[in-house]
């Protein structure tokens, strides 16, 4: 029988007090950090977090929170206020010296008025995240869910032609792969040869004797394919195939194997990490946490998240050679304001690049854009990055792609190539 002991509470908010309290003559200490040997960008690590504006007219309590400026998100301020420090490969890092952000990235398809169309819930935008449409979809049900189901057979989209290209992609999900010991899931990946493709969405509670979560420590589980685009289309998931058969199934990783992928430098090109619903700001934990309960938990508990992967990757060699992170959220909300429309420009979506090749500072402060992004904006780049084109049609670009700023702005000049 597999002995689980049960994981010793971490102090959750040690890290984002770690990060406060480093002093400003540790970044001597940061020159590991600008080894890179070239301009070109050879990995990019998405992070997706969920459901929280950037900026935002209003604050009616109760309701969502903006993440900007919001002292419940002490870590995603620090990256844009200048104050982020961490200890990577053993030196104090200023991470907000590889820091650039945007202030004008909205709802895809938004407008000043908001009268457009309306892309929600969370899984169009996913969708459009990889093919820079949501093919009609407006729910948030699993690939294979419907008569109709919601996975495509197209293989225009993202990873599919990285796929086509020779180009490496893999998406790391938290609470998938989980052991089972006495019929119950444990907080313990299984092994290797049982992963799967995960089609399908779970969540509940551990057994009270099962490791904690490591960002949360909570006995909570939840997995939302829905915030796992690949896994909705058929050239990269494998097919309605949720058996260890599935020929795509070591695409998709359990996020404790992150730490490990990164320690060997087997990374991929093009990386997509989702927290669970807890961990990337979707739902509140049922005891709260740090004290807090309803949104100021949600956005404290995916900030303390956030304080320990970034870091994370920053320290591995893939981050070194050629690099980027990307703080990737999928909508903009309604704040709870009367007549309030998350569609139109006065709700703005984060978006936060951390890189070496990224935008250099100014004033002593990370570069904010005020350049106008959707996530189109984020495909059109990508495609640029790994120079995938859609072959045959009259744009090499995916879907509104071809009609959005890709987001050189965010980077210094020349490093985002063209396409054309």
């Amino acid at each position: 029988m597999l002995n689980i002991a049960r994981l010793r509470p971490i102090a959750g908010l040690a890290i984002v007090a770690a990060l406060a309290s480093a002093s400003a003559v540790a970044q001597k200490g940061d020159d590991n950090q600008g080894d890179q040997d070239s301009r070109e960008i050879k990995h990019v690590f998405v992070i997706a977090m969920e459901n929280h504006n950037w900026t935002q007219p209003t604050q009616v309590p109760g309701d969502i929170q903006q993440i900007y400026q919001n002292p419940n998100n002490p870590f995603i301020n620090s990256l844009v206020n200048g104050t982020a420090m961490a200890w990577i490969n053993g030196k104090a890092v200023n991470i907000s010296k590889h820091t650039a952000y945007a202030m004008s990235y909205h709802n895809v398809l938004a407008t000043q008025s908001g009268n457009n169309p309306h892309i929600h819930p969370s899984e169009p935008n996913y969708l459009w995240a990889e093919a820079g449409t949501n093919f009609g979809i407006a729910n948030d049900d699993d690939p294979y869910k419907d008569t109709n189901p919601n996975a495509q057979n197209t293989t225009q989209h993202l990873t599919g032609l990285l796929q086509k290209a020779g180009k490496t992609w893999k998406s790391y999900q938290e609470d998938i792969d989980l052991a089972t010991v006495n019929g119950k899931l444990t907080n313990v990946p299984a092994p290797r040869s049982e992963w799967t493709v995960p089609l399908t969405s779970l969540s509940g509670t551990f057994d009270a004797n099962s490791l904690l979560n490591a960002y949360n420590d909570s006995l909570q589980y939840n997995y939302a394919a829905k915030h796992n685009p690949m896994v909705f289309f058929a050239d990269t998931n494998g097919g309605n195939n949720t058996t260890a058969s599935n020929p795509l199934r070591l695409n998709y990783a359990p996020l404790q194997q992150l730490q490990s992928d990164l320690d060997n430098n087997d990374v991929a090109n093009y990386v997509w990490i989702t927290p669970n619903q807890y961990n990337d700001q979707h739902s509140a934990l049922k005891a709260g946490f740090a004290g807090l309960t309803g949104d100021a938990s949600q956005l404290k508990v995916g900030d303390n998240a956030l304080a320990r992967l970034v870091p994370m990757i920053m320290s591995s060699k893939a981050y070194k050679d050629g690099g980027v992170i990307i703080l990737w959220w999928d909508e903009s909300e309604d704040d709870g304001e009367t007549n309030d429309n998350p569609d139109d420009f006065s709700h703005t979506i984060p978006e936060i690049v951390i890189s070496d090749l990224a935008h250099p500072n100014e004033a002593g402060l990370p570069y904010a854009s005020a350049v106008d992004f959707t996530h189109s904006s984020d495909l059109r780049t990508m495609q640029e990055i790994f120079h995938v084109k859609v072959k045959g049609g009259s744009s090499p670009f995916l879907g509104d792609a071809a009609n959005a700023n890709d987001l050189s702005d965010l980077f210094a000049p020349g490093v985002i190539p063209s396409l054309h």
